[in-house]
Formats: C-alpha cells, sequence, structure tokens
C-alpha cells in the first residue's frame, strides 16, 4: 500500500485529538462527511488543495499527514514479520497495519525489539560461560582449591595416627585453602554482580565502552560541531569507570573527530542520499581512505540516515575490537567467531574492497545483509617490521537483489547450519530452540 494511502488515519487521529467532529471538518474544507469518512478509514486518496486546507484547520502541516508511520516503525515492523523460522505475517500489508493500529504497531515494534535484546543478552552470557577468562580463571581457582580441600581431607581420614605436628600442618592447610575457596566465590559473585547488572558497575573496560557507545546512539554530535573536546565528553560519561575504558574511548574518539573534518556531517549525509552506502563512491566524492568512509557511515545518526548501519571491526587475530550492532547479525562477546565472515576475509587480501549479501544463521528467522569490507595496514611497516593489519565491515539491510546470499554463522556453538565445512564444533542449538 502506498505511504499516501495512510494520511487518513492520521487526518482522523488527529481531527479526534483536536476534539473536532468529523462533520464540522468536512464543513470547513467544503465536503461531504460521507467523503471525509472514506479519506480517514484510507479508502480514497487525497493531496493538492484539499489536503493544504484539512492541514490548515487540523493545525499542521501537510508533510505531517502524508508522512504516514515513521520508516524505523515500518523497517522494524517488517523485520518483526520476518523474523521467524518460516515467515506468516503479510509483508505487504504492513503499512496498512501500522496505519490503522498505529498503538498496536507500536506495541508489536517494542516487543520485538526487547525479545531480540534479551536474546543478545542470553548469547553474551552464553559466550561468558564458555569463553571469559576470569569466569574460566574463578572457576579453575575454586575447582583446585576444592581438589586440595578433599585430597587433605582424605589424608587425614585414612591416616589415624599422624604426628602432632603433621595434623597441625594437615588443619592449617585446610583453614587456609578454606579461605581461598571462600574468597574466590566471592569473586566470582561480585564479577558476575558487576558485569550482568543493567546500571553496570565497574566491569571489564570493553562493557564500559558498548555502555557508553551505545547511550549516546553511536553519534557525538558536540563532537561534530566543536561544542565540546575529547576529553570533555570523556569526563562527562558515567559509563566509563576505569582508566583503561577512558583510554580507549580517547583513542575512538579523536579518530571520530578527524573522520568528521575530513567529511563533515551535512556533506555526508547528503553524498549518502546521492549514492547511498556505497562506500567506493562517497570515497571518490571526499578522498581519503576507504576505511575512513566505513567508520563514519556508521557514526552517522541513524535517525536522519533512514536506516541502521552496523560496523565491525577486529585485528589481525580475528579479534573484535568494535561491534556497532544491526538487527540480523550477531556478533560473540568473547571467544571466536564465524570464520566465514566477510571481515575475516578481507584480512587475507589487504587493500581490496569486498562486497557480500549474506544470511547469519542463528536459530530464528535469518535477515539477509549487505557487507563492504576492507583490511589495511595500520601503522608503518619495513624490513624489521611487520605489518599490522586491522579490517573493517560495514553492514546495512539488503536490497532487492539478485545476488544469491551466502550463509555464515555467529560461532559454531550458536549456529544451526548443517554441513558447513568450517565447523569447529557441534552446535548447541536444536530444532525449534
Amino acid at each position: 500500500m502506498a505511504r499516501q494511502m495512510l494520511t487518513g488515519s492520521r487526518i482522523r487521529e488527529r481531527r479526534m485529538m483536536l476534539g473536532l467532529r468529523q462533520s464540522d471538518l468536512a464543513q470547513r474544507v467544503s465536503i461531504s462527511p460521507s467523503y471525509l469518512n472514506l479519506i480517514e478509514h484510507n479508502r480514497r486518496k487525497i493531496g493538492g488543495k484539499l489536503l493544504v486546507d484539512i492541514a490548515e484547520v487540523l493545525g499542521v502541516e501537510p508533510s505531517l499527514l502524508t508522512e504516514g508511520a515513521e520508516a524505523t516503525l515500518l523497517s522494524s515492523l517488517r523485520e518483526a514479520g520476518a523474523d521467524q523460522s518460516n515467515p506468516i505475517a503479510e509483508l505487504d500489508r504492513v503499512e496498512e497495519f501500522a496505519g490503522r493500529f498505529p498503538g498496536w504497531a507500536e506495541v508489536l515494534m517494542r516487543s520485538h525489539a526487547r525479545i531480540v535484546t534479551l536474546e543478545r543478552h542470553v548469547q553474551t552470557l552464553s559466550d561468558r560461560v564458555t569463553h571469559d577468562p576470569q569466569l574460566a580463571s574463578s572457576l579453575h581457582e575454586m575447582l583446585s582449591t576444592a581438589a586440595a580441600i578433599r585430597s587433605t581431607a582424605d589424608i587425614l581420614v585414612d591416616n589415624k595416627d599422624l604426628e602432632e605436628s603433621w595434623l597441625d600442618r594437615f588443619h592449617r592447610n585446610l583453614n587456609e585453602d578454606a579461605q581461598r575457596l571462600a574468597e574466590s566465590s566471592r569473586e566470582l559473585v561480585s564479577f558476575l554482580d558487576e558485569n550482568n547488572a543493567q546500571a553496570g558497575g565497574p566491569g571489564l573496560p570493553a562493557d564500559e565502552m558498548d555502555r557508553f557507545l551505545s547511550d549516546n546512539g553511536y553519534h557525538f554530535a558536540t563532537l561534530e560541531t566543536d561544542e565540546e573536546t575529547v576529553l570533555e565528553v570523556i569526563e562527562n560519561a558515567p559509563q566509563l569507570q576505569s582508566q583503561a575504558a577512558r583510554q580507549m574511548a580517547q583513542r575512538l574518539l579523536v579518530q571520530y573527530v578527524n573522520d568528521a573534518r575530513f567529511m563533515p556531517l551535512e556533506e555526508m549525509l547528503a553524498a549518502v542520499a546521492e549514492f547511498g552506502i556505497q562506500p567506493d563512491r562517497i570515497q571518490a566524492r571526499f578522498g581519503g581512505r576507504i576505511q575512513q568512509v566505513l567508520r563514519r557511515l556508521a557514526w552517522l545518526p541513524e535517525d536522519r540516515l533512514g536506516q541502521e548501519v552496523g560496523l565491525l571491526m577486529c585485528d589481525a587475530s580475528g579479534a573484535i575490537l568494535l561491534h556497532k550492532p544491526i538487527g540480523g547479525f550477531s556478533a560473540p562477546k568473547f571467544g571466536a567467531a564465524c570464520p566465514l565472515w566477510p571481515v575475516y576475509q578481507a584480512l587475507g587480501q589487504p587493500h581490496v574492497p569486498l562486497h557480500h549479501v549474506f544470511r547469519q544463521h542463528h536459530g530464528r528467522g535469518d535477515a539477509t545483509l549487505e557487507s563492504f569490507s576492507y583490511a589495511w595496514q595500520a601503522g608503518e611497516a619495513g624490513f624489521e617490521r611487520d605489518p599490522q593489519l586491522r579490517a573493517a565491515m560495514v553492514l546495512v539491510a539488503a536490497p532487492e537483489t539478485t545476488k544469491a546470499p551466502i550463509d555464515l554463522g555467529v560461532t559454531c556453538r550458536l549456529c544451526d547450519a548443517e554441513r558447513c565445512t568450517a565447523r569447529r564444533e557441534p552446535s548447541i542449538l536444536r530444532e525449534g530452540f
């Protein structure tokens, strides 16, 4: 259904908010109440002078009546409808649904967003249990201490005639090991509480950085306009508790400012409006390096861009340095990711731009995404210094295309793709999970 067909719902909603009767509005714009009723129920198109007259009576700009449901709402509804193993929703009627039932559309959008957020939390916890080095160290310490206590207790039970000096030594060992076990348990509980608290206490520096970027919407308007310096932004960020996180933020924001000065916000938005998400054409407009364009695209405000843009950056080991989420793509918080990701393919072909269309298997409906990946040499290299590679991958929703998508995963443990030649270990996912 055309976006214009939603105008009637907007007119009816605005009229009822003003307490204006249908017959009164019809009289003031010189049409019959029955014709206005057809317009308000999206059964007649409207435009031109009549739209201007109605907007004037209702006290709004005509554009507010013709825009219909917001692009983000429609995009979220389509994602919710398609995000099923067997999509059953009438995706071609999503605008009609949003126009006729705006309240229910908002409820559905928020519910789907919450489900996606909860699934990410579950994935993060699963990754943490499997791969988190601090958690693994704490568990190893607890198990080792418990084994030592058990061994000492066995000796005391099996040897009734130990000398007094040996008894004292074993009792002292038991006491020390018990204290160590209690301390390890307290540290483990404290670590889990800090990292799972919604407010976010002092946890891992990477977690603080994630909260900092997410809370700011991955865009820093005051840096774009020089209203604040990098140090002032960091000083006013409650998410950055540790010195390590502040240092990480400073490096990233300095790079952010340099990219913003090279590609100013309004000029960059104009280039995207002209070319779309086409990094090579945008680079031709501004010059510079392709990695700058990829980063800059991810930092643009999505409310003005009109679509989601994800970003993933890694080093030569494959470790994820930065992840800006996008619907339909998940990345492990800890541990190794899927080796088939385009960003890893770029590491094997430095300075070669790569374009892919793919689906990611994660046990739910699989969204089709488009990626632009590039790897470059960070810093100077020489005969005595090996090159240090970095790679970036920008992600957007794939447009209608005849290009067949490739299949990717999150990690082997969280991927339901069968007969994958890159699989390292079995999946924990089962049908219906």
